[in-house]
């Protein structure tokens, strides 16, 4: 077992879930608009024959605080964008000017507040299950290597040692990311 490769490995599974926490929180709304709430929409266009993401095929941007635009690159695909948008479960209703489509953020309640920090410490307990996961795994690895005698015991309390703090590292981030969404959501 080559332990930077071990190491390496461990560490890519444990910051894909902190990434993937990470985008899966930039999707949710929160009072002001950013065009990473609009990340994870992905455009039906017939004409092109596939589905693709939002940002690929048009420029977002958020010239206001309550105001996000988007400018299709082509204008063939305004009504798809258009369709994809009042379908997403955004609730944010599109206008549209024949070149532009604006789309106004609305405020929060308090009550949908508290159900958005329910539902972003869901997404934290998601992530951080998956870097115990990745660490069970790491774990059962060198376990399988110590009982192989491919590492000594020495070795193995010294991955052990360094699996937990990437553990400890990658929790962290995740608690980062739901603190700072949290202050985010709840600031009026």
């Amino acid at each position: 077992m080559d332990p930077d490769i071990f190491l390496l490995e461990t560490g890519e599974a444990m910051e894909k879930a902190a990434d993937f926490v990470s985008h899966e929180m930039a999707s949710i709304r929160t009072g002001k608009a950013s065009p990473a709430l609009l990340d994870n929409i992905n455009v039906h266009v017939p004409s092109y024959g596939t589905s693709m993401p939002l940002k690929q095929i048009a420029l977002v941007s958020a010239p206001e605080p309550r105001l996000l635009t988007v400018q299709p690159h082509d204008p063939t695909v305004m009504q798809d964008i258009e369709r994809a948008l009042r379908e997403s479960k955004l609730g944010i209703n599109p206008a549209s000017d024949g070149r532009l489509i604006r789309l106004p953020i609305p405020e929060l309640s308090e009550e949908r507040r508290r159900d958005l920090v329910k539902v972003i410490k869901d997404m934290a307990e998601q992530g951080r299950v998956r870097v115990r996961g990745a660490r069970k795994d790491a774990m059962d690895k060198l376990k399988a290597a110590l009982k192989a005698s491919t590492i000594t015991e020495d070795a193995f309390r010294d991955f052990e040692k360094e699996v937990q703090t990437l553990t400890d590292k990658n929790v962290k981030t995740i608690d980062a990311h739901f603190e700072a969404k949290e202050k985010d959501i709840m600031t009026v």
